[in-house]
Formats: structure tokens, C-alpha cells, sequence
């Protein structure tokens, strides 16, 4: 048998949980649908970027929680995933940005103002 898996979560430990999950979700798909409804590539950009970073957040929150209360201890393993998404994510974002501006430059394309 397994000791870490204790009984089941108080309902703060729940309710908590479950409201971190579902923002999480919630930035996801708001990321999600702006990369689908927004007209140009440079407004495009920000949507998945910054919906992606607040839902993994959303999500780690979640899963520290759950796994805190469950494990009787302080989990922070996944604030690790957190930390990598939000320093890698922005950084992807600017070097799409750059050579995306670098290519319209290059065609002549009208590009925003710097």
C-alpha cells in the first residue's frame, strides 16, 4: 500500500484546488481562442503566450495544493514547470516577434511602429 495517498481532502483543500484548475483552464482557452480570433500575426502572438504562462501557473497553484494537503507536506515540484514555462515562454514570444517584424520589413509589408 501505497503511504503517500492519505484519506480524502478537506473542502477548503478542495474548493481551492478545483477553483485553480478551472482558472487555469479558463486562461488556456482564453489563450486558445485569441491565437484563432485575432487578425494579425503581431497581435496573434500574445494571447497563447500569456494565456499559456497564466494557465500552467493556474495549474501548478492546483496541483501544490492538492498534493501539499495530501502528502502532508509542502509540495513544490511542479513550481519547477511553472519557473521554466515563464521564462521560456516570453523569450520564444520575442524571437518569433523579431524575425516575424525582420520578414515584413523585408517584404515591405506595413509593420507596427517601433
Amino acid at each position: 500500500m501505497n503511504d503517500f495517498i492519505g484519506g480524502p481532502l478537506p473542502l477548503w483543500a478542495e474548493i481551492l484546488t478545483a477553483v485553480f484548475a478551472v482558472l487555469g483552464a479558463a486562461f488556456a482557452a482564453i489563450g486558445s481562442f485569441g491565437l484563432v480570433r485575432l487578425p494579425t500575426f503581431f497581435r496573434r502572438i500574445h494571447a497563447p503566450t500569456l494565456g499559456a504562462t497564466l494557465g500552467v501557473w493556474c495549474m501548478t497553484l492546483a496541483t501544490i495544493v492538492y498534493f501539499s494537503v495530501q502528502g502532508l507536506s509542502l509540495f513544490l515540484h511542479a513550481a519547477l514547470i511553472a519557473l521554466f514555462i515563464a521564462l521560456t515562454a516570453p523569450v520564444t514570444t520575442i524571437f518569433l516577434m523579431r524575425a516575424a517584424l525582420f520578414r515584413e520589413r523585408q517584404k515591405g509589408g506595413d509593420v507596427p511602429p517601433a
